[in-house]
């Protein structure tokens, strides 16, 4: 498809509306790991309030069970699953801009209903409350996943798309260090203005502060919605998909700062839908492989990357021994702390290597090359687990659990997000990222609650957590390796060319 406006944005110098559309298109993910990040330091907040049990231990006695916690996890990634399907669909039949701001209000108006979590007396009714405000938050995060990868790749031009779609994705890193730094600055206000005595362990505003920190999440994302109601309609979905070039080539030349007069063609060719539904037989002859590789691929990932988010509770166990009972905020503030310090060290440094990488080295071989190491260092950390780290975490042990975020986000996390945006036609483009981040929840929700069953199933049966730690991480590692060879074999490279000439090769 020749189209001037096409080639416009392909060619097309990087301008400020560039990285506007990054700030507008990352709310989103920045909003998810906000989310993600907040829930370890909340749930100390939550376990002080409303599950005390004298008859434990002090290790046990204010901690939220694992199936709660699990649960409370599993519920967002669900709606988030959902959320990515549907909206995803939308994105390719009602317009990537219309749906855009739909869910971006449920995001906002969910974020500020978690905090408004009703029945304050009973934990059940309280966390009932709040899975249901975190199932439609993730609704509107799934939602947003496809929207922000399709928008970013139509809007880039193909030397820098990669780049451009990465640094969206690495909004992420941001929403951690801003629900770990907010946690910590609730904490310390709370702390501080409570005046609270050394045997006063569960303060009464403990109760406020957690909802606090879950609303407050919900107002960058506000702040974005005047911009993204403002922004004009891809190009490509005008021109391709509503067959309008000539309002594409009006709506470019408020994005590019370039006379109409340069890419408006008097008798345009007429551009020609493919001639095949969705998931017809010709669909999946020509783009069956990409979309199982693209699937495959992130359900993958996010087995291992969502159980290495909640191998965190181990950590702040090793790393943040008791040697004597403190109040809530000081225990939530140290686990934010440690938050901070990985998504520092390790989790934004990983996303911003991808993105300026991504057009160099190309989507594959970062993907291949994060799968690969991710592998070696979980297999660093299990195999000597139960006779090395278990007893006695240490900086070494740190530093191995430091890169395995360092090269997930160098890595498979930021190219799954990346790929699926560049390899399917216009009129699929957002169903087709859908249905793989949707797949990808998917293996979240088995990580998420197979590695909490697994780590701690034979605790409770009395053994050591070694025990059931050291078959969970070489498990991971595996399961890395398997994302290899789905890469390896299956995944195409993208980078640099256009999107029509990825989805015009016929496979």
């Amino acid at each position: 498809m020749a189209l001037k406006v096409l080639s416009a944005l392909d060619t097309a110098r990087t301008q400020l509306y560039h990285f506007k559309a990054i700030i507008i298109a990352g709310m989103g993910l920045f909003t998810d790991s906000y989310d993600l990040f907040c829930i370890p330091p909340i749930m100390i907040l939550v376990g002080r309030v409303y599950y005390e049990n004298e008859n434990l231990s002090d290790e046990e006695k204010y901690r939220v069970p694992p199936a709660v916690v699990s649960t409370m996890v599993a519920i967002a990634l669900l709606g988030t699953a959902i959320g990515q399907l549907v909206f995803g669909r939308l994105g390719d039949l009602v317009g990537r801009r219309r749906v855009y701001g739909l869910s971006l209000t449920i995001m906002v108006l969910s974020s500020i209903g978690c905090g408004f979590s009703f029945c304050t007396r009973k934990s059940s009714c309280v966390l009932g409350s709040l899975g249901l405000f975190r199932f439609a938050l993730g609704l509107g995060i799934g939602g947003d996943y496809p929207l922000s990868a399709t928008i970013m790749s139509e809007f880039a031009n193909k030397k820098t798309r990669g780049a451009f779609i990465a640094a969206v994705f690495s909004m992420q890193g941001f929403g951690i260090l801003t629900a770990s730094t907010v946690t910590m600055v609730v904490c310390t206000i709370f702390d501080r203005a409570s005046n609270i005595s050394p045997e006063d362990l569960t303060p009464r505003d403990a109760d406020i502060a957690w909802r606090i920190i879950l609303m407050l999440g919900a107002v960058p994302a506000a702040f974005t919605f005047y911009w993204r109601m403002s922004m004009p309609e891809t190009a490509r979905y005008t021109a391709l998909v509503e067959q309008n070039v000539v309002q594409a080539a009006r709506d470019m030349e408020k994005v590019l700062e370039i006379s109409m007069n340069e890419f408006v063609e008097e008798n345009p060719p007429l551009p020609t839908p493919p001639p095949y539904p969705l998931f017809s037989k010709h669909f999946f002859r020509r783009h069956g492989r990409d979309l199982m590789a693209c699937s495959w691929s992130w359900f993958l990932l996010d087995i291992v990357f969502y159980s290495s988010n909640l191998f965190q509770s181990q950590i702040y166990e090793q790393f943040l021994p008791r040697k004597k009972r403190v109040n809530a905020y000081i225990d939530a503030f140290d686990v934010a702390k440690l938050q901070a310090i990985i998504a520092i060290c390790s989790t934004i440094p990983g996303y911003w290597f991808t993105v300026y990488f991504i057009d160099i080295i190309g989507r594959v071989r970062i993907q291949a090359m994060g799968f690969f190491c991710m592998a070696l260092v979980y297999l660093a950390i299990g195999i000597p687990y139960e006779k090395h780290w278990s007893n006695d975490a240490n900086a070494g042990f740190m530093i191995l659990y430091g890169l395995t975020f360092f090269f997930a986000n160098f890595g498979p996390n930021t190219t799954t997000f990346i790929v699926p945006a560049e390899l399917f036609p216009a009129r699929f483009r957002s169903t087709c990222h859908g249905i793989s981040g949707a797949a990808g929840k998917l293996g979240a929700i088995i990580g998420s609650v197979g590695f909490l069953w697994a780590s701690h199933e034979k605790k409770e049966q009395g053994y050591p957590r070694a025990i059931g730690m050291t078959p969970s991480l070489i498990i991971l590692s595996g399961v890395c390796l398997v994302g290899l060879v789905v890469t390896l074999l299956f995944t195409r490279e993208t980078m640099g060319r256009s999107l029509e000439e990825n989805e015009n090769d016929d496979l």
